[in-house]
C-alpha cells in the first residue's frame, strides 16, 4: 500500500493520517464545502472536494469517494467510523474499483448491518441475547421497552417506552428518525434492562485464521444512548464474566468469517448476565483506551491485516488502565443542546488528545458536536480517573459551551465506582452534575470586570475625590443569568464593593483574589464581548452586556424561538388555529446528528407557524406562536430533546 484515502472527516481522519505518516503511507482527504479549511484537509498529502455540505451530498456519496481515490492514485480506502463505514455496497464498490478495502468483507458487513438479522444469527450459534418483543402483542409485563433502529446506531431512532399507551407514538417517531438518519425506517423493540452496563470486546482477526479478543471496555456512561466516557478494562468484572464475554465475541466473529478490527457489544444485567447487542464492523470511537492498555496501534494493525500480514498467535498482555472522555460542544443542563460558534482555544494538558478541530475553527451545524477525545492511562483505575479529571479541570476551552465541567464532575462522582456503573448514571445524577454555584459564577464575573478595567486603564483610574462605584453587567452562558459587578478605583488599586473579597494582583489576563484567607488565580481571556474565566472554581463563560439595555428589543408574546441552529425536519399534527396542550410537540429540529422536539410551553391556541420542513434556522429564529389559555403555563418550557 502506497497511498490511502480516508473516506471520513475530523478526528478519525486525523487519527488515521497520523498512523499513515508513521508507516510512510501517503494520504488523501475528502471534504465537504463546510470542511474546506478543516485540519484533516491540510494534514493529508492531497485533498478532494465533495461539493455541498449535507452528508447525503458529500461523505455519503460513495461514488464520488471512489472517483477521488482513483483520481489521486490512492490504492486503498479506510472508512473510519460513521458515514459509510458499515455500508456493504460501498465496500463492494471500493473492491470492484481495484482498491484495497480496510475493513471486513462486504458479506460480513451485510450480515451485521441489520440488528434484527444479526440477532437471528447470534441466536443460531447460541450467543445469549434479549428476545425481541412484538409491539402488537406487548403487555404491561413487557415494560419498559426500548425501541431501536435496525440499521445504524449512535442513539438515532431509539425510544424508551415506560407506558403501553405511548408505544404506538414512540414507534412511529423512532421509525421516522431512523428513516431520516439511515434511509431505513425498520425498528424493533426489546426489553429495557434497567441499571445495566454496556460492555464490549475489541476483536482483531487476520486472513490466516488467527483471532484476538483484546480485553474489555466499559461504555456505560451515555447520554441519549450515545457514549460519553469509556474505559479499559471494564472494571469490576470477575474472571468468569470476562471469559464468557470473550467466548461470545470470538464465536460471533468466527461465525461471520470476520477479518480486521471490530467490536462486539453486550449489555450486562445487574446480576452480571451478558446479552448480545450488536457487532460494529469498523473501528470504534473509543479504540484508544484499548490501544493504551495493550500497547498497540489498531489502525496500523488494520492496514497490515488488509495487506495480508498474519497476527502473532497471542495478543499482547494488558497493562494498567485507560479512560477516555468525549468533549462535546453542547449544554448538558439544557437537554444536551448542541452549541455552535468559533472555537478560540482548545488546550487539554497532560493527556492524549484526539481532536478534529483546531484553534480558530468554527463549530457548525452540519456534523456531530464532538470536539475531541481526552485519553489518560495510569497503572491503576483510580490514578487514571484522577489524571483525566485533573487534565480536564486545567483545560482551556474557549468558544461554544461544552460538557467539560460535567465530565470532571462525573469522573469524581461516587456513582462512578466500579460496582455502581450503569447506563442510568445521567438519568439519576444529571441535575446534580450540572448545578453551578452562584458564588463561583459571581466571583468569575468579578475577575472578568477587574481584568477588563485593568486592561482599559492606561494611566490608572484612581482620583483623590469621592466617586461613585463603577459597574459592569454580564450574562452567564449558557444559562442566561445576569450579574452586575460593582467596584471602586482606590489609592491602592481596584477594590470590589464586596468587602469579603480582597484583590491581591490584577492584570488584563489574570486576577488573584482572596476570600476567607484562600487565594485563587483567575485566568481571563476576552474575545469581543465574550469572556472566558478559568480558575480552580471551574470554567465560566460570560457575555458583556451594554450598560443600558435596548428598550426596543422585544419578541411577540407566546413566541417559540429556535434554541439552536438547525434544520426543521418535520411538523407535528397541528395547524394554525388548533388548540394545543402544554408540552404538545409542534415540530422537530435536527442539529449535529441529534433531533430536538419543540413543544408548546403553555396550553392555548397555535396562532402562527413560521417554519416548514427543510427550513434552516438560526438561534432565536421565530418558529411558532402559542397564545396562552390563562392559568395553564407549563413549568418545563418548550424545548425537549428526544
Amino acid at each position: 500500500m502506497e497511498s490511502l484515502l480516508v473516506a471520513n472527516r475530523g478526528e478519525i481522519a486525523r487519527r488515521i493520517f497520523r498512523t499513515c505518516r508513521e508507516l510512510g503511507v501517503a494520504t488523501v482527504a475528502v471534504h465537504s464545502d463546510a470542511d474546506s479549511g478543516a485540519p484533516h484537509t491540510h494534514e493529508a498529502d492531497a485533498a478532494v472536494r465533495l461539493p455541498g455540505n449535507a452528508p447525503a451530498d458529500t461523505y455519503l456519496r460513495g461514488d464520488l469517494i471512489v472517483k477521488a481515490a482513483l483520481a489521486t492514485g490512492a490504492d486503498a480506502v479506510h472508512p473510519g467510523y460513521g458515514f459509510l463505514s458499515e455500508n456493504a455496497g460501498f465496500a463492494r464498490d471500493v473492491l470492484d474499483a481495484g482498491l484495497l478495502w480496510i475493513g471486513p468483507p462486504p458479506e460480513v458487513i451485510e450480515a451485521m448491518a441489520s440488528k434484527t438479522r444479526a440477532k437471528e444469527l447470534m441466536a443460531s450459534i447460541g450467543v445469549p441475547l434479549l428476545a425481541p418483543v412484538d409491539p402488537d402483542r406487548a403487555t404491561t409485563g413487557d415494560l419498559p421497552l426500548l425501541i431501536k433502529a435496525a440499521a445504524g446506531g449512535g442513539g438515532r431512532g431509539m425510544r424508551l417506552v415506560q407506558h403501553l399507551e405511548d408505544l404506538p407514538a414512540q414507534w412511529k417517531a423512532a421509525s421516522a428518525e431512523a428513516a431520516s438518519a439511515f434511509g431505513d425506517g425498520e425498528v424493533f423493540a426489546e426489553p429495557y434492562v434497567e441499571r445495566g452496563r454496556h460492555v464490549e470486546v475489541q476483536i482483531l482477526a487476520d486472513t490466516h485464521g488467527t483471532l484476538w479478543a483484546l480485553g474489555t471496555r466499559d461504555c456505560s456512561l451515555q447520554r441519549r444512548h450515545q457514549k460519553v466516557i469509556e474505559e479499559a478494562p471494564a472494571p469490576g468484572l470477575d474472571d468468569g464474566t470476562r471469559r464468557a464475554l470473550h467466548r461470545a465475541a470470538t464465536e460471533a466473529a468466527r461465525a461471520t468469517g470476520y477479518t480486521g478490527a471490530g467490536t462486539v457489544e453486550f449489555l450486562l444485567s445487574h446480576d452480571g448476565r451478558p446479552y448480545f447487542l450488536e457487532m460494529n464492523t469498523r473501528l470504534q470511537v473509543e479504540h484508544p483506551v484499548t490501544e493504551r492498555v495493550h500497547g498497540i496501534d489498531l489502525v496500523a494493525m488494520q492496514l497490515r491485516i488488509a495487506e495480508g500480514e498474519p497476527l502473532p498467535d497471542l495478543p499482547p498482555e494488558p497493562s494498567g488502565h485507560a479512560i477516555e472522555a468525549r468533549l462535546y460542544a453542547e449544554d448538558p443542563a439544557r437537554d444536551w443542546r448542541p452549541q455552535t460558534g468559533v472555537l478560540h482555544r482548545l488546550e487539554v494538558p497532560g493527556v492524549r488528545l484526539d481532536s478534529g478541530v483546531a484553534d480558530g475553527d468554527v463549530i457548525g451545524i452540519h456534523y456531530d458536536p464532538m470536539l475531541a477525545k481526552a485519553i489518560a492511562w495510569a497503572p491503576t483505575r483510580a490514578e487514571a480517573v484522577r489524571k483525566l479529571a485533573a487534565a480536564l479541570e486545567r483545560a482551556r476551552i474557549h468558544g461554544p459551551a461544552t460538557n467539560r465541567d460535567l465530565l470532571v464532575r462525573s469522573l469524581r462522582h461516587p456513582d462512578f465506582a466500579p460496582d455502581r456503573l450503569d447506563t442510568g448514571f445521567y438519568d439519576r445524577n444529571l441535575a446534580e452534575l450540572t448545578t453551578t454555584g452562584e458564588e463561583a459564577t459571581a466571583t468569575a464575573a468579578l475577575a472578568a470586570a477587574l481584568a477588563d478595567a485593568t486592561g482599559r486603564s492606561r494611566f490608572g483610574g484612581w482620583r483623590n475625590v469621592p466617586s461613585r462605584p463603577q459597574s459592569k453587567r454580564y450574562r452567564s452562558e449558557p444559562d442566561g443569568t445576569e450579574l452586575e459587578v460593582r467596584y471602586h478605583h482606590t489609592r491602592d488599586g481596584l477594590a470590589p464593593e464586596d468587602d469579603t473579597v480582597r484583590v491581591i494582583r490584577c492584570a488584563a489576563d489574570h486576577v488573584v483574589l482572596e476570600r476567607d484567607g484562600i487565594r485563587r488565580t483567575f485566568h481571563v481571556a476576552a474575545y469581543g464581548d465574550r469572556v472566558h474565566v478559568d480558575s480552580p472554581l471551574g470554567a465560566h463563560t460570560l457575555t458583556r452586556l451594554p450598560r443600558f439595555p435596548d428598550p426596543t428589543a422585544h419578541t411577540e408574546p407566546g413566541s417559540l424561538l429556535a434554541p439552536m441552529p438547525g434544520t426543521v425536519v418535520r411538523i407535528g399534527e397541528v395547524a394554525v388555529g388548533d388548540e394545543v396542550l402544554a408540552g404538545q410537540p409542534l415540530l422537530w429540529l435536527e442539529a449535529m446528528k441529534m433531533e430536538h422536539r419543540i413543544s408548546a410551553p403553555v396550553a392555548g391556541t397555535l396562532t402562527a407557524l413560521h417554519a416548514a420542513p427543510g427550513d434552516q434556522v438560526e438561534p432565536g429564529t421565530p418558529l411558532a406562536v402559542v397564545s396562552e389559555t390563562p392559568g395553564n403555563r407549563s413549568p418545563t418550557g418548550g424545548d425537549e430533546g428526544t
